[in-house]
């Protein structure tokens, strides 16, 4: 008969597995969109309109990751877990039923709105159940939740929706949300707080008078463009500079994004052991300096031998940070704060990501992809002396 210490375990690592399959489904909804786009122009809808409406649930769960914080902070992760969940099921099963533009991008905008709810539900969970020696590990299992929900997409959504349509396509985030809210019903418990009133928790504001999570978010922001930068040319830059076959392109893309995932729980374990977040994390923006200098520098001299094993030495890279930043931030702004900071963390990440293709975009255009490796490394340097120095958690 399994012990009371042993129940605690087995009911942390099943919370853990329903915080990531919550993630999972919210980042199929977010990020999985797109993938939309041939069901919607196969029957005439302009590449412009159909652009705009995949966009519509990144821009909902943009839009509300910090007050979706909030509402954990103030009524705690389980309601959250369930609720968001449910308005991402609703809103994502409505969809499958309009042919009307304007409902189709209102109700993914509402699907997205409900998908942001799980990124700090899910990691304040986590960090409230989870010991420290755990914690990064926990945390970088919990940030594979992305990758692997982009993976269920990009396998699921394109198949589906040639098959059987737009309808049944945008049924498969949806499904998921409703089995992640059941199941978050059934197995989330809100990790223990202190008991604090209203006044005091207001004066225990983490971002008043103090800088470290602020530099932490700033870190977060400049770190998280170099990801974006080779995530989101990686295949053109292949197909293109390298004369890769699309499909050979892919298939290397797609083993750096499970390296990637892998580099994440790593990270986390290297942090667990040495007892520190954030010294893990200036030795990976230092790591990310000189890997995205190196992609340039091969890309540049058109070495390509040298040029893809370093393409996927910084895939992993200029990944490893998220959970370390995320767990750090989750840690520093303690019970009462975590909601919003991790909400304020993702806020950041997701406006840089998004001003990454465009911008990025433009300087390839101007002076190439090494041109654009190197400006990403630069902006790594940025982000070195900005970490925080290391503090007792």
């Amino acid at each position: 008969m399994a012990t009371v210490t042993e129940q605690r375990t087995y009911r942390r690592w099943a919370m853990l597995a329903l915080g990531v399959f919550a993630q999972a489904a919210s980042a199929v909804m977010s990020n999985g969109a797109p993938f939309l786009l041939p069901a919607l122009t196969r029957h005439g809808m302009p590449l412009a309109t159909a652009g705009l409406l995949v966009a519509m649930p990144m821009v909902g769960m943009v839009c509300t990751l910090i007050p979706w914080g909030y509402a954990v902070d103030r009524f705690g992760e389980r309601t959250v877990l369930i609720v968001g969940p449910l308005v991402m099921f609703a809103a994502g099963a409505a969809a499958a039923t309009t042919t009307n533009y304007i409902a189709l991008g209102a109700l993914l905008l509402l699907a997205g709105i409900g998908a942001a709810s799980t990124n700090g539900a899910s990691g304040r969970v986590i960090a409230g159940w989870f010991p420290p020696d755990q914690r990064g590990l926990a945390m970088g299992i919990r940030q594979t939740a992305q990758p692997i929900g982009v993976g269920i997409a990009a396998m699921a959504i394109p198949a589906i929706a040639a098959t059987h349509g737009f309808s049944t396509a945008v049924l498969v985030p949806a499904l998921m949300a409703g089995a992640a809210a059941i199941g978050c019903a059934i197995g989330i418990v809100d990790p223990p707080r202190p008991e604090r009133t209203d006044t005091q928790t207001n004066s225990d504001n983490p971002y008043r008078g103090d800088m470290t999570l602020w530099r932490i978010h700033g870190v977060s922001v400049l770190l998280v463009i170099p990801q974006a930068t080779v995530w989101t040319f990686a295949l053109l830059w292949l197909n293109r500079d390298v004369h890769l076959s699309l499909g050979l392109a892919g298939a290397l893309v797609t083993v750096t994004q499970l390296l990637g995932a892998a580099g994440r729980v790593g990270a986390g374990i290297w942090s667990d052991r040495v007892g520190s977040r954030l010294r893990p994390l200036r030795t990976v923006a230092i790591a990310a300096v000189f890997s995205m200098a190196a992609l340039a520098l091969t890309a540049w001299l058109h070495w390509w031998w040298a040029a893809l094993p370093v393409l996927v030495v910084a895939s992993v890279i200029t990944v490893t940070d998220n959970g370390l930043s995320f767990t750090a931030v989750a840690e520093i702004a303690g019970p009462f704060w975590s909601g919003r900071g991790l909400g304020i963390q993702n806020t950041g990440q997701f406006v840089a990501t998004a001003a990454v293709a465009p911008v990025f975009g433009a300087l390839i255009t101007a002076a190439g992809f090494p041109a654009a490796y190197l400006a990403a490394a630069a902006v790594a340097v940025a982000a070195v002396p900005l970490v925080p120095k290391d503090r007792r958690r």
